[in-house]
This record gives C-alpha cells, structure tokens and sequence, in this order.
C-alpha cells in the first residue's frame, strides 16, 4: 500500500499574520489608561477616608472613649470585614444601574472621578461633611450626560436614591430620638458614675456596628466605578467585583482616614451637640440600623446625612436647643449642592478631555 503525499506531508500552520506595531501600541496605551483610573479612583476613596470615613469613628473619639488612633484601628477593622457579611448589591447599584453602561467609557469614568474629587477637596477644606457617595454618583452622571445626552440615565435606579437622601437622615433622626429617650428611662435615678461606665462599654460595641455599617454601604461605592471601567475596558466580560477591587477599596479609605479627617470628626461630634457616650451609643446604633436597611435594599446613601441625623436626633431628645441647628442648616446647604455641583464639575472635566481627544 502506497501512502498518498497529503498524509505523508507534515502539517504546517499558516502563518499569521503579525500585528501592526500601531495595535500594540493602542492596546498597551489604553490598559495603562485605564491602570492609571484606577488608580484615580483609588485616591477618590482615598479622599472619602478623609472626609466619609471620619464619620466612623467621629462620636467614639469626640465622647473620649477612645483617642483617634485606637478609633481609626478600631473602625478600620470593622470597615474591613463587612465585605464578608454583606453582598455587594450597592456596586452593582453604583456600577450598572443608575448609568447605561454600554455608553460609558474609561474618559467618562475618568471625569467622573476628578468632579468628585474636587468637590470632595471643597468640602473638606471648608470643614464641611457633605456626601461623598453623592458627589461619586453626581460626577459619574454629569459626565455620561456631557458623552451621551440625558438618555444615558437610568431613571429607576435614580428613585430610591434621591427618596433616601432625604429618608436616610429622617430614619437616623427619629431612631436617635426614640434611643435616647428610652435610655433616659432605663437610667432614670441610675449613678452617673455607673451610667458612664457601662455606656463607654456599650459605645465600642455600638461603633463598631456603626462601621460594619458604613463599611457595608459606603466602601461599596468605588468598587462599582472600577467594575464599570474594567467592563467598559473589556478586561471582564460581565459585570462583577473582582476580590482585588474590594480588598483596594478598603484600603485605600483606611489611609485616608488615617490622613486627615479630624477636621470633619470636630464638625460631626462637637459642633452639632455636645455628646456624652450614652448618646454616642444612641447615635451610632440609630444610624447603623438605618445604613443595614440602605445595604440592604440596594440603595448607595451617605453615611455622612446618617450619621449628622441620628446626633441631632440624640441632642433633641434632650431639648430642641441644645442642637446648633445652624450648623446643620450649613450641612444641609452642602448635601443640596453635591449631586449637581459635582456633575457640573465632572462636565467641564469632560468637555476638556475631549478637547484634547481622550474620547
């Protein structure tokens, strides 16, 4: 038998052919792009340890149960391992649905985060707790609006979003109320010195509540940023949070806090009302429930309106004018501005990225 030349004949492969360097060179420059985001978004959350993450550990370290450093490791912690007890429901929120992400790109994201950023770094330098969850989503509409026109926004995702600005800190008020009068009740005729004892106990477990809370909801915010920007990249093919993403997130609001965000801490537990630790347990368990219910409904609220409405909640209780509504009014005015100012700021940020053709 006489083998045929085709099975005697080796396979060769047909080459292929090579990719022009142009390719290569677009490719490598738009992953270092989107690296390079990335690691704007991580200063973002870097900036929300400053000026959000104060908020964890703002009543703990103003009622002097423990001093800012024991308070920043204490809340870190608990900031930390929320990701393990909760679902990250908020970065898909945050990620896919209050913008149309097959119209975002990594420029969008990019402008986005710096309109953020810059009211973020406006707020903190005037001392002013404003939200930095509002001022991330504000950016990131702003900028899709510019791209894409006001199509882009996905108006359901928007409802509980904008009810709960104004629903979370109401919550977190009424709850403080009820708190500090019924503890009023239960240590009625109680020795101060007993009361104080057990309520600096009772704070370190509250405030850890309270940073379980905000690590559930808050740290949640960026993850979806940078999902979306890996998505629209096409480095991930559905939308999802890689671990790496959330173990970035925490940390980098872990350093913030550690950088600066006494400034705000004051604003948060002194300014307001003057507060004992039996009303820092008050504050924190009142708002830590309401951040659970936020987390758990899906909804990206700001620790920051929580928190401030559970401590004048607390302050009421006592009587209606130990709380300096005058600083709250301040705070107030700063929540107003956050979504369209950091929208308008994201805008502009946009428009002359496009000027000098990032998109």
């Amino acid at each position: 038998m006489i083998l045929s030349r085709t099975w005697l004949t080796p396979f060769i492969p047909e080459p292929q052919p090579f990719p022009p360097v142009s390719f290569l060179f677009e490719n490598d420059m738009s992953l270092l792009f989107i690296i390079f985001i990335i690691f704007i978004a991580l200063v973002f959350d870097f900036t929300n340890g400053m000026h959000d993450a104060a908020n964890s550990i703002s009543t703990i370290v103003s009622t002097r149960v423990l001093s800012p450093r024991q308070a920043v490791l204490w809340a870190a912690f608990f900031n930390f391992v929320a990701f393990l007890l909760f679902h990250t429901t908020v970065a898909e929120t945050i990620g896919k649905g209050m913008v149309d992400i097959r119209t975002v790109t990594s420029t969008v994201i990019l402008a986005g985060l710096g309109g953020a950023i810059l009211w973020n770094m406006i707020t903190w330098y005037f001392g002013l707790p404003s939200s930095s969850s509002h001022a991330l989503i504000g950016g990131y509409a702003g900028a899709a609006i510019v791209k894409s026109g006001l199509g882009v926004i996905i108006v359901s995702g928007w409802y509980k979003t904008l009810i709960f600005i104004v629903l979370a800190p109401t919550i977190g008020l009424c709850l403080g109320f009820l708190l500090k009068i019924i503890t009023m009740w239960i240590i009625y005729k109680k020795r101060p010195v007993v009361v104080n004892r057990w309520s600096r106990i009772l704070q370190l477990f509250s405030a850890a509540l309270y940073s379980l809370g905000h690590g559930s909801n808050d740290a949640q915010k960026t993850m979806g940023i940078i999902a979306s920007l890996l998505f629209a990249g096409g480095l991930i093919h559905e939308f999802r949070i890689p671990l790496w993403v959330v173990l970035s997130a925490h940390a980098a609001i872990g350093l913030g806090t550690l950088s600066g965000g006494w400034r705000i801490v004051k604003t948060m537990g002194q300014k307001i009302t003057k507060l004992e630790p039996i009303d820092g347990v008050c504050a924190e368990t009142s708002a830590a429930f309401s951040i659970f219910l936020a987390t758990h409904l899906g909804v990206p609220v700001s620790t920051t309106h929580v928190i401030t409405g559970a401590i004048s909640g607390v302050g009421s209780a006592i009587r209606f004018s130990a709380v300096r509504w005058g600083v709250t009014v301040r705070i107030v005015w700063a929540w107003m501005f956050t979504i369209p100012a950091a929208a308008l700021l994201a805008g502009i940020i946009y428009s002359l990225c496009r000027m000098v053709v990032l998109d």
